[in-house]
């Protein structure tokens, strides 16, 4: 983290009042002068929303995802990367070698039915995402090397937040979305868990869902379509530097399209105003259709690598199948998969050559930063493959061709993607041909989305799947690796979610994890970082595949974009809050 941490013992008190957060102009390509007040963004997804529940939802894009735009205690700035106060109301007092941090709250800010958001609401919050029972997505936020980060209560507008150990990531760790303690505080108090597992679910009522941020529900269509209108007391703390309430939209829509080509005819169409345009041939059909005159659109190709990454995972927690668990807890056969992966056919063919091959769990977006060169790769190479698996005891081949060890039986698994992403589906097709040509039989299966998701998320000894094709986006720049993702722990640990290290390599990748997220001295996490992609890429515990780079494209209809030298795929092209209908 670039910013320096004000280090210092005495408490801060809570103002008398405290000002808006005031949205910095040179966060808009476009003055406030030329905003216009109301409309609606329309954008969309390929999959159903599975809850509106905050602390069981695990999907990149999600109903509470939506509902926390625009909170935390504070924001990254895009112009330096520097952590600025937002909900917070000045910058926090830090103290204990830097392990605590004192955070005095903005006064006057709203939950959408108008309670005030106060100290409770993050302690409430907090306390519930930390009980392993719910399941929360954010579980492993909260700890540091398996110990909590307390969350306290001084006043009504203050808190403190005491970690277990320094942390690089202590600003970003503790921003996060406080939901309504008068909403969630009773309910859990009374019901633990349980209750709070059953609470918000797609059936309830609309005018019974809360936010804390910028959107509340205004209506939800199962398969088809989510409405999202603005919280107008967001706006009475939110202000455009000319001091207007923001945002300037009124409404947001999330679209349910069947799969990534339906969302880019319905772009062309001119029925959505944003679309996540990611081959060379969906950039050519929307630049066709601008070239003919039938849309106005922005187009901006290859504007940053992307910050998300594309992977398959096997499952190390397969107790009915010890055959196929045996494999998969094989280093042999990860490495063996690696070399199948053809990187740059999936580049060339799924992306249209506008992507790159990728290796690590470090988003491509940070590759130059963070990847030191020499870091071993396991390449395509399909005589490297059948040399491991020859290893392993598989030198012959059935009838069919495909390959099997002694007592005949076949290397074969099944790999699911989920349905209707169309790269996704394109690079498992890929990868299964690819297989075919060594002898490894690869069943691929498109499958619906929030089954993936239970099954990938699934505990215990017997998880049931083989082989996922995912991908995973968010974290952090400060340190960006997984919270959830690398510690055994983690709940997104994918391959092995038994709570405990299995090998000596992941408790090695753990305790390294550790280490950077405790290193202050950026060069010095740096090192850190290389010798954690060192031992993830020899451990092979997910194989990466390939992403698109990232390219911005939206309908000349809307406002408030980000300069072009703020835009990557880390900060996107623009904040909702600032964004407007021409």
């Amino acid at each position: 983290m670039k910013k320096a941490f004000f280090v210092a013992v005495a408490m801060v008190c809570a103002s008398a009042s405290a000002a808006p957060f005031v949205w910095p102009a040179a966060w808009s390509a476009d003055a406030p002068s030329a905003a216009k007040k109301g409309g609606e963004l329309r954008l969309s997804t390929i999959s159903d929303y599975k809850t509106m529940n905050p602390f069981t939802s695990a999907e990149a894009e999600s109903i509470p995802g939506r509902l926390g735009t625009g909170t935390g205690l504070f924001t990254q700035d895009p112009r330096n990367d520097d952590f600025i106060p937002y909900m917070a109301d000045k910058d926090p007092v830090v103290s204990n070698n830097g392990k605590r941090f004192v955070v005095t709250i903005r006064q006057g800010m709203k939950f959408s039915d108008g309670q005030e958001i106060t100290a409770d609401d993050w302690v409430t919050t907090a306390k519930i995402h930390m009980d392993k029972a719910v399941g929360s997505n954010s579980y492993s936020s909260f700890y540091l090397n398996d110990k909590p980060i307390k969350v306290t209560k001084l006043g009504k507008y203050q808190l403190q937040f005491d970690f277990p150990q320094v942390s690089s990531s202590a600003l970003s760790r503790l921003s996060y979305t406080p939901w309504p303690d008068h909403v969630f505080g009773k309910v859990y108090n009374s019901g633990g868990a349980a209750a709070i597992k059953q609470m918000w679910t797609l059936n309830t009522p609309v005018n019974q869902i809360v936010s804390p941020g910028m959107w509340n529900v205004d209506s939800y269509r199962a398969g088809e379509r989510t409405v999202f209108e603005k919280n107008a007391y967001w706006g009475e703390w939110n202000k455009d530097s000319a001091g207007n309430a923001l945002p300037y939209l009124d409404k947001m829509s999330m679209r349910i399209v069947s799969d990534v080509n339906a969302g880019i005819a319905a772009f062309i169409a001119g029925q959505l105003d944003q679309i996540g345009a990611s081959t060379a041939d969906q950039l050519a059909q929307i630049r066709r259709a601008v070239d003919g005159g039938n849309l106005k659109a922005e187009i901006l190709a290859n504007v940053s690598p992307q910050a998300s990454s594309t992977w398959i995972t096997f499952n190390w927690n397969k107790a009915s199948d010890p055959f196929k668990q045996k494999i998969f807890r094989d280093v042999r056969f990860r490495r063996a998969m690696s070399h199948l992966a053809d990187r740059d056919a999936m580049v060339k063919l799924v992306y249209g050559g506008l992507g790159s091959p990728s290796y690590f769990s470090l988003y491509p977006v940070f590759e130059k930063a963070w990847a030191p060169a020499g870091v071993p790769r396991y390449e395509y190479n399909l005589d490297a493959a059948t040399k491991l698996l020859a290893e392993m005891g598989f030198k012959k081949k059935d009838k069919d061709g495909y390959l099997v060890d002694a007592q005949g039986r076949r290397l074969e698994f099944n790999l699911s993607t989920n349905a209707g992403n169309n790269q996704r589906e394109g690079l498992m097709r890929l990868f299964a041909d690819t297989a075919k040509k060594v002898g490894v039989k690869v069943n691929a299966q498109p499958i619906d989305f929030n089954v993936l998701v239970n099954q990938l998320t699934s505990t215990g000894a017997d998880r049931p799947f083989d082989a996922i094709l995912l991908g995973l986006s968010n974290g952090a720049n400060i340190w960006p690796f997984g919270v959830n993702v690398v510690p055994c722990s983690g709940n997104l640990h994918s391959y092995n979610t038994s709570g405990k290290c299995l090998t000596s390599q992941e408790q090695l990748m753990s305790k390294l994890y550790d280490q950077g997220d405790q290193e202050l001295n950026i060069a010095r996490r740096k090192t850190i970082a290389g010798q954690l992609l060192k031992v993830e890429s020899e451990l092979q515990p997910v194989v990466y595949l390939a992403s698109p780079n990232y390219h911005v494209v939206y309908n000349s209809r809307l406002g408030g974009a980000y300069p072009r030298n703020l835009m990557d795929a880390y900060y996107t092209s623009r904040t909702q809050a600032l964004t407007f209908i021409k």
